[in-house]
């Protein structure tokens, strides 16, 4: 907590991340333009800032990206505003800051990390299975298809209408998940895009990655999105009752 802290007690780095919401996914030279400092001193700061969990990187090339990360800051208000909040919305608890497996997609334009206490195969299931998918979104109530490589998975709301659409497209069985994205939300002519899910047994844990690539312009507020189903998912996996609520 304290290293929170810290890190948003100083303009310059408040500043990055004012930086980083606008735009995800920066690299230390597109950050450079942000401050009127050195090189050196964007990468002091950037460090601090990753201590402090509030931004993940990710290697790509001879480049390093840098990704908002909110988690941290959930923490923070849940220890002080818990009183005033439904406690079991906020599912995602801790992250790491490295990722540890190149997918060889490319640079993710989103990515989030969290920390769920179940084993690899309950997890799997979850994100394989449509009756477990159908029993934890957090906005449809039926699911169609199981994750099966060049196989639809459609996610229903109760209304009856379709709101995603996925195709799997690579599986590594317990470890990766990869699929198109489709947001029929956004209408019939919304662009498609691709996501991965990664899956790492952490002792009595497993750490849950989800990177999402080819986003369009426009559709910045998935992450919302990605952190009512992690939320939900994560409740759902450590209490059997996930998190229903309507976006």
């Amino acid at each position: 907590m304290d290293a929170i802290f810290k890190a948003l007690n100083d303009p310059a780095r408040r500043d990055l991340l004012d930086s980083l919401r606008r735009k995800d996914g920066q690299s230390l030279s597109d950050l450079e333009t942000v401050l009127s400092m050195s090189r050196f001193g964007v990468m002091k700061h950037l460090k601090v800032l990753e201590e402090a969990g509030l931004v993940l990187t990710r290697k790509e090339g001879r480049f390093k990206y840098h990704y908002l990360n909110i988690v941290p800051l959930q923490d923070v208000m849940d220890r002080w505003a818990a009183p005033f909040l439904q406690r079991q919305a906020r599912a995602l608890t801790e992250l790491k800051q490295k990722l540890e497996r190149d997918t060889h997609m490319g640079k993710p334009d989103f990515m989030m990390q969290t920390f769920i206490g179940c084993t690899q195969d309950a997890l799997w299931a979850a994100l394989t299975e449509a009756d477990k998918m159908a029993a934890y979104h957090f906005a449809c109530n039926v699911v169609e298809g199981n994750a099966l490589v060049d196989e639809a998975t459609t996610f229903i709301r109760p209304d009856g209408s379709a709101m995603l659409r996925q195709v799997t497209t690579a599986v590594d069985p317990k470890t990766r998940i990869a699929m198109t994205f489709e947001p029929l939300f956004m209408g019939p002519d919304a662009p498609a895009s691709h996501m991965v899910y990664l899956i790492e047994p952490q002792g009595d844990m497993c750490k849950l990655t989800i990177e999402h690539y080819d986003m369009a312009p426009g559709q910045e507020g998935f992450a919302e999105g990605w952190a009512r189903l992690a939320s939900s998912l994560k409740t759902y996996l450590e209490t059997g009752t996930g998190l229903k609520a309507a976006m």
